[in-house]
């Protein structure tokens, strides 16, 4: 970064001492300030927290408090501690060859101080940017006092003849090093006892103080951290005189509709791929995939302290784009158009995401997953209809038909095969599901009516993808197959 000032004496001379924060968190104020008066976006990237979680950050920053998010897992938690980068300045003046990042005109280390004192305004000067002063910890038990806030080192006594006493002999743990900048800590209460007391002082006082040295070294630094609510308790992990000690707590949430979930999925699944197939997703596809998160949210069976993640939609439209891209290419289509069959080959991206009680594990993960893809077409459907007249179809099935779609099937053939059930082609086109002539989007919208009458008990499906009468999946002598 050349073209800032090298030198101490240049730095005084550009006038940067008269402009510069306080400290970080006066910093960071005036350019959430400034952020707040343009009327832009606090954090890009991050979608529903804007008449909720935002406005308790923007006044926690505003009051330079440290703060807390307390969510379950998928809660964009981190990422909204990653975006505090950009309410830094661009650059900050640090003392060349600091390990604690020194304040040019106000140094707390010893090396820094020796330096200004031997050189003066020849003083050399590095620019530290704003993504270089964000330090982030996942905390584990294993994690010491020593790795966050430092210890003797004996090398640096040994290779710089230094008393063991002697400041220079000092190793900075990751607390020390993100001076003048944020330190994130994930999961707090995961931080053994002693090492949450460690930071007693630097939360109230400011400063920390080393083991085995008589100095104390006052830290500038935005604390944040994230938790679990079912942790961060005075009966769970967390000590108490540090929890008095953190400015502000607040509350994540999940997505509070689903078209806000769709909004976020959209945006973090890998839906366009690079290669010659088109990918076509189906605001119908979307919408099922996004309803198998909030109605696994509202399973009993399913384990409510674990959360549902965000990561579950995502991941399993993912996984729902590569099975219709897996067929596309192996029949030479040019277009891959996601179906109801291939969020069923999601289900691995489903099953990794759930935690179940007990009354689910007797169940098994796999079936509630498919039950929950069932229930979650149901309630696309519904909205999307209401109440649907589907007695023609039920009939047909009653009579002994069956109709197998599986998801390795061609487009056009199992297009074919809904034509063979009354009155299904054209209920879709009629309610405006799909149009008349789009094949891809006439099938999506069978296979989602069809999967709603199983989730209704009306008709059956099995795992391989076969519709047929409620009573039982298996073919009676005489039922006719269509494959479609």
């Amino acid at each position: 970064m050349s073209r800032f000032p090298e030198t101490l004496g240049a730095l005084k001379r550009s006038g940067y001492a008269t402009n510069r924060p306080k400290s970080v968190k006066d910093e960071i104020r005036r350019n959430l300030i400034a952020r707040l008066q343009d009327g832009g976006p606090l954090f890009r990237g991050v979608l529903g927290y804007e008449d909720t979680v935002m406005p308790q950050i923007v006044n926690a920053l505003l009051a330079r408090h440290n703060f807390i998010l307390l969510g379950l897992r998928g809660q964009a938690k981190s990422r909204i501690l990653r975006a505090m980068i950009s309410l830094l300045d661009d650059a900050m003046p640090v003392v060349k060859g600091s390990e604690v990042n020194d304040d040019p005109f106000a140094p707390i280390s010893k090396y820094a101080r020796n330096l200004i004192e031997e050189a003066g305004e020849d003083t050399p000067i590095a620019w530290v940017s704003r993504d270089q002063r964000y330090v982030e910890k996942l905390a584990t038990p294993d994690v010491t006092v020593a790795d966050i806030i430092g210890d003797v080192d004996p090398i640096k006594a040994a290779r710089g003849g230094h008393l063991l006493s002697d400041e220079l002999t000092i190793h900075y743990g990751m607390l020390p090093r993100a001076n003048r900048g944020i330190f994130a800590l994930n999961e707090l209460p995961d931080l053994a006892g002693k090492v949450q007391v460690g930071l007693f002082n630097i939360m109230q006082e400011g400063d920390v103080q080393i083991k085995g040295y008589p100095v104390r070294l006052s830290l500038d630094v935005l604390l944040c951290f994230t938790a679990n609510p079912e942790d961060y308790t005075a009966r769970g992990k967390i000590i108490t005189p540090l929890k008095d000690r953190i400015g502000s707590e607040i509350i994540t949430h999940y997505p509070e509709s689903v078209e806000l979930g769709v909004s976020i999925t959209r945006q973090e699944a890998w839906t366009q791929r690079d290669n010659s197939v088109e990918i076509r997703v189906p605001d119908l596809i979307e919408e099922v995939v996004e309803r198998i998160a909030f109605e696994a949210r509202d399973d009993k069976r399913i384990d409510k302290r674990s959360g549902v993640s965000q990561r579950m939609p995502i991941t399993a439209m993912e996984n729902v784009v590569s099975n219709a891209e897996q067929r596309a290419l192996r029949n030479g289509d040019s277009e891959a158009v996601p179906r109801v069959a291939d969020v069923y080959a999601a289900l691995p991206a489903i099953t990794g995401k759930i935690e179940l009680e007990y009354e689910g594990e007797l169940v098994g993960g796999n079936n509630i997953a498919r039950e929950l893809i069932r229930r979650a077409c149901d309630a696309t459907l519904r909205e999307r209809t209401g109440d649907l007249d589907t007695d023609e179809i039920i009939m047909w099935f009653d009579k002994g038909s069956a109709l197998q779609v599986g998801d390795d099937i061609a487009i056009g053939v199992v297009r074919k095969g809904f034509d063979l059930v009354p009155g299904l082609v054209d209920t879709v086109v009629a309610l405006g599901l799909a149009k008349k002539g789009d094949d891809s989007m006439i099938v999506v919208a069978c296979e989602l009516v069809l999967e709603a009458l199983v989730a209704r008990r009306k008709i059956s499906r099995s795992d391989a993808g076969t519709y047929a009468r409620a009573e039982r999946e298996s073919r009676r002598k005489g039922q006719q197959d269509y494959f479609g």
